[in-house]
C-alpha cells in the first residue's frame, strides 16, 4: 500500500477534534458534498446516510442524543492513495436504558484535496440494536 501523509494527516485532525467534542474543528476537514454512511438496520437511530457538511454535523450531534461514549480508541490507519481505513473500539452507554455497548469497527474515508469526501462504518449493528432495544434493568 501506498502511503499517504496528508491523507492521514486529515483523518487525524478530524479523529481530534471528534475526541475532544469540537464540530466545529471537525466539519473543517469535510467536504461540502461529503458522503457518511452507516450501516444498519432501520431500527437504529443513527443508521442512514448523511450528505454534505450539514448531513455529517447532524450525524455526529445526533450520536451523542442517543449514547454517551464512554471510550473511543483508533487502533490502526492504514492509507492507500485516497482511501484511508481506521479500526478501532467504541464503548457507549445507552442513555434510553443504560446498556453499555462496546464493540470493534471499521470505517473507510476517501479523502480528496486535503478533504474528507466518504465515510463509510462497518461494525456490529445487530449487536447495537439488541442492546438499544433491551429494557433497563430496575434494581
Amino acid at each position: 500500500m501506498q502511503k499517504n501523509d496528508n491523507a492521514t494527516q486529515v483523518i487525524n485532525q478530524m479523529f481530534k477534534a471528534f475526541k475532544t467534542g469540537n464540530t466545529s474543528e471537525l466539519l473543517k476537514t469535510i467536504s461540502e458534498d461529503s458522503l457518511w454512511i452507516y450501516k444498519g438496520p432501520e431500527e437504529l437511530p443513527y443508521t442512514g446516510e448523511y450528505k454534505g457538511k450539514k448531513g455529517v454535523e447532524s450525524f455526529i450531534t445526533g450520536i451523542s442524543a442517543y449514547v454517551e461514549v464512554l471510550d473511543f480508541q483508533i487502533f490502526k490507519i492504514v492509507s492507500d492513495g485516497e482511501t484511508v481505513f481506521v479500526s478501532g473500539l467504541e464503548k457507549q452507554r445507552i442513555k434510553s436504558n443504560d446498556k453499555i455497548l462496546e464493540q470493534k469497527w471499521v470505517q473507510i474515508y476517501t479523502v480528496k484535496d486535503g478533504l474528507i469526501t466518504s465515510m463509510e462504518e462497518f461494525a456490529d449493528t445487530a449487536y447495537a440494536l439488541e442492546l438499544f432495544q433491551s429494557k433497563a434493568q430496575h434494581s
